[in-house]
């Protein structure tokens, strides 16, 4: 039994529980951190000093950043599904992941941030339009890497896909201009016919901060 720490609705969380999702693997989840991901207790921090979420244990394994333990489940539980074979096809979900997080993340994020999670007077409009530019040119280059590929490494669902996924349901459901991106529209619609996408990344974020905090709050204890 897998136990998470973490929120529902959280961006990073997500990525966890999708990936054990899709592993079917069994797991508890307990409701763990406030706004913004920081979960502050003695308790938690003696797991992860960090005090963010997600942390997860498997066994004696206490792991936290939300990549590495996707690295960690996929690399542990889906030998040839999630973590590919190939070693070429493992820098491919490698490659993939890092730059969801250290590239299109940043601006993504200042968008996601300023339109959902912050009241309007805190918003910065240029910020925000500043973030959907980048944003748009970004995934761009990911449409190019799709063209005749289903996923990121192929043909086949893989780690390099779950970063994105996360944040590509929030992208196309953000209230903006977004331009055409066919293959990654197609990837986007492969991934939400997937059940375990369904279950722990479809769950409405609101349009604004009171409903962002109304759903968080109805979310608590959901597994």
């Amino acid at each position: 039994m897998i136990i998470v720490w973490g929120r529902r609705n959280s961006m990073n969380v997500q990525k966890a529980m999708w990936t054990l999702g899709e592993l079917d693997l069994a797991y508890q989840r307990h409701d763990v951190g406030g706004s913004f991901g920081a979960a502050d207790s003695d308790a938690y921090r003696a797991m992860n000093p960090n005090g963010l979420v997600p942390t997860i244990e498997d066994g004696e394994l206490v792991l936290w950043e939300s990549n590495a333990i996707v690295r960690y489940l996929a690399r542990t539980y889906g030998r040839d599904g999630l973590w590919p074979k190939p070693a070429q096809d493992q820098a491919q979900a490698d490659q993939w992941m890092d730059w969801a997080i250290s590239t299109f993340g940043p601006p993504f994020f200042n968008v996601f941030f300023h339109l959902i999670r912050l009241p309007p007077e805190k918003s910065d409009a240029d910020l925000v339009s500043a973030g959907i530019r980048a944003s748009a040119r970004l995934l761009g280059l990911l449409d190019r890497h799709l063209q005749g590929r289903a996923f990121v490494c192929g043909d086949v669902l893989s780690a390099g896909d779950i970063p994105l996924g996360v944040m590509a349901y929030r992208y196309f459901n953000l209230d903006i201009d977004r331009p055409a991106a066919p293959n990654v529209e197609a990837w986007f619609e492969r991934l939400q016919a997937r059940p375990a996408y369904q279950k722990h990344v479809m769950i409405p974020f609101g349009r604004d901060h009171r409903e962002w905090h109304e759903l968080e709050q109805a979310s608590a204890g959901v597994q």
